[in-house]
């Protein structure tokens, strides 16, 4: 496996935010995570990239307990984009981008032709390339989403963690993130509020309720009339997509 949590328990005072929570993560699966606002999502991701630790339980990766492991080496292989990363500094975006390759660079090293390489191919894939000078200051929200991305591509990692990144992006952009994520040869774990996106990309899915898993497998399991009733408190209907063939979910009115 690739990332596997075991049991987490993480608190805020006597309040318990995540509560017994397990999963399994593949390489190379795209791992979509739901659930209503304040039922654990984002501690959970900050607990599975390793910047906090757990009450109780372990998160591993490949094997290895992740507080086992160097800072650094955990920098060189998994990346996390935070729901309001941001920056006040009046940099170029292509400042930003860069950031993600000192993780594979020592004190020493100068600038290689190879962190240019990582650098130039996750500005195009991020479409910002026609950006890459412009400053930070002037980016709208959507385009500063997708430099955190390309700064997250330039780190080259292994697993990507993202906490609902399709905020700020337009329609185009929401589909280009998540198609994108989902090509990569990464494994993925990914907080996302539209159930059709979803389902529509993502491999598997896991259901959190105030602090705990109550549904986790695919799509086409996870995705019923009676959960999103019982979870997210909405009427609807779900069929299948005659385009992609994945869960579409309708909403009553």
């Amino acid at each position: 496996m690739s990332i596997r949590a075991d049991n987490l328990v993480w608190k805020i005072g006597s309040k318990t935010i995540v509560n017994d929570v397990s999963l399994i993560v593949s390489p190379g699966e795209m791992l979509g995570l739901l659930g209503p606002n304040g039922s654990g999502k984002t501690s959970l991701l900050r607990l599975l990239a390793g910047l906090k630790r757990p009450l109780s339980g372990q998160v591993t990766l490949d094997g290895q307990n992740i507080d086992k492991i160097r800072r650094r080496t955990i920098a060189q292989r998994v990346a996390l984009i935070e729901q309001h990363a941001t920056t006040n500094a009046n940099i170029k975006v292509v400042d930003v981008v860069k950031l993600g390759r000192f993780p594979h660079r020592s004190m020493f090293s100068g600038w290689t032709g190879e962190d240019d390489a990582a650098v130039n191919d996750a500005l195009a894939r991020t479409e910002l390339t026609a950006k890459r000078n412009d400053s930070w200051q002037s980016l709208s929200g959507g385009e500063k989403q997708r430099a955190h991305l390309a700064r997250a591509l330039a780190q080259s990692p292994k697993e990507l963690i993202l906490d609902e990144p399709t905020n700020h992006l337009d329609v185009h952009h929401q589909v280009s993130l998540l198609r994108l994520v989902s090509e990569l040869p990464v494994t993925s774990i990914i907080a996302l509020h539209d159930l059709n996106h979803a389902a529509m990309f993502c491999d598997r899915l896991l259901v959190m309720q105030a602090g705990k898993v109550v549904a986790f497998g695919t799509p086409e399991d996870v995705l019923t009339r009676e959960l999103l009733r019982d979870v997210f408190c909405v009427d609807a209907h779900v069929t299948r997509s005659p385009y992609h063939g994945k869960p579409l979910v309708h909403f009553e009115r």
